[in-house]
């Protein structure tokens, strides 16, 4: 009898291990494809993150009652001198004077190298707003702004900078401000006076500038050059394709050949014969795509980490502007969003429209959440310009992949 319970402890407990064993072997089963679905569900993100929408919703952009959302904020106009009021008063609500602008820029709409290079004077101490005028006229809508903003002065009392060369008609307008003129028209020569009149502000020349073309071709790859000398002191000087102009060298000599120089745009806007003429001044580095978007990409991706010149955007929570490249003018308007709030550098879309160089670019900066997404870090953007230059559709892309995710690949439904 005792044999017999010996007998049935030994099976029972063998029982009970070959049951365990089989447990254990169904929890790891059941581990692994736990694991490999979490996995497989990153993989799917991850893939989706670069990548255009499968299907889009067609009826989506209709009877909207908003043009803003969650991740981006709409300027919802493709007019210049609207979007440049718009950004000023988004920018300097002028209720008190801890957010009035010191000095207002006032830019001939249709100079856009004028416009770009006079963007240096965004920068503090000036802070103010670039806003459009013509050569004639200062717009009623550009008054209205300046009368409202009421500029509290610069150091030397200038309230309103006035670029190029404007009739007397323009100047009588403003008669009742304190006003300084920038006269010269050449793109090189008024942008080495922009320098200059920076550096009689501040007391010194930045080692650092960017050098971009002035030409119609080489606009584009130029365009986002307006942001960065809005957020930093570094100034805009031109060049053409094959020479370097004489105003632009004089300017670099004041460097005293320690100028970190800067060039933005491929060889095919800017030659290899313009960086080794520029390299006699200081050392060059090149900052370029082949496409404006992926020139555009690729400057705010770029961070010198010894002069600490470039955005840096590698890693999430960061402030974007998106303009389409049919719109350039738009983001002369919108350099002020690089100056204060997100300090957005800008991605040009091409034709309006979310490419992959824009796709693989959000990807990379993307914030994620492990458990909390109320931690953060956030992404967010600006959309300069109408739906009929940048769609609700668009914008619905770019505000989906600007949004914190789980790192799952949950999605927020994980937390």
């Amino acid at each position: 009898m005792k044999k017999m319970t010996r007998i049935l402890g030994i099976t029972i407990i063998a029982a009970v291990g070959l049951a365990a064993c089989g447990q254990t072997s169904t929890d790891h089963k059941n581990h692994e494809s736990t694991g490999e679905k979490k996995t497989e569900q990153k993989e799917m993100k991850m893939n989706q993150e670069v990548t255009a929408p499968k299907k889009m919703n067609q009826g989506a952009s209709n009877d909207l009652l908003t043009t803003s959302l969650k991740n981006v904020t709409r300027l919802n106009t493709n007019d210049p001198l609207q979007m440049a009021v718009l950004t000023s008063q988004t920018i300097w609500p002028a209720t008190h004077k801890e957010n009035q602008p010191g000095a207002i820029i006032l830019v001939p709409v249709s100079e856009w190298q004028l416009g770009i290079a006079s963007a240096d004077l965004i920068h503090h101490p000036n802070n103010g707003p670039i806003l459009f005028i013509e050569k004639e006229k200062v717009p009623e809508m550009t008054l209205k702004e300046i009368k409202r903003l009421n500029p509290l002065g610069t150091k030397d009392g200038t309230q309103i900078m006035v670029m190029g060369d404007i009739g007397a008609s323009s100047l009588e307008q403003l008669k009742e401000y304190k006003v300084k003129q920038i006269k010269e028209t050449d793109p090189a020569k008024f942008a080495k006076d922009v320098d200059k009149e920076y550096a009689d502000i501040t007391g010194n020349y930045p080692n650092s500038v960017i050098i971009g073309s002035s030409e119609e071709e080489g606009r584009l790859y130029t365009t986002p050059a307006v942001n960065w000398i809005s957020h930093m002191p570094e100034p805009l000087l031109y060049t053409e394709k094959n020479k370097v102009p004489e105003a632009t060298i004089e300017a670099l000599k004041t460097r005293k050949d320690k100028a970190n120089i800067y060039v933005l745009g491929p060889e095919k806007i800017v030659s290899k014969e313009v960086e080794k003429e520029l390299s006699k001044y200081g050392k060059v580095t090149r900052i370029s795509g082949e496409t404006p978007t992926e020139n555009s990409v690729a400057f705010a991706k770029f961070k010198d980490e010894k002069t600490k010149f470039g955005w840096g955007f590698t890693k999430p929570g960061h402030g974007l502007s998106f303009v389409s490249s049919k719109t350039p003018d738009l983001a002369i308007a919108g350099a002020p969003f690089s100056h204060m709030g997100k300090h957005a550098p800008v991605v040009l879309l091409e034709e309006g429209k979310a490419s992959q160089p824009v796709y693989d670019f959000l990807a990379t900066i993307q914030p994620k959440f492990k458990d909390d997404p109320t931690l953060g870090p956030y992404n967010h953007g600006f959309l300069l310009g109408s739906s009929s230059d940048v769609s609700f559709e668009t914008q619905g892309i770019l505000d989906e992949r600007l949004e914190i995710v789980q790192e799952s690949g949950q999605g927020h439904g994980g937390h």
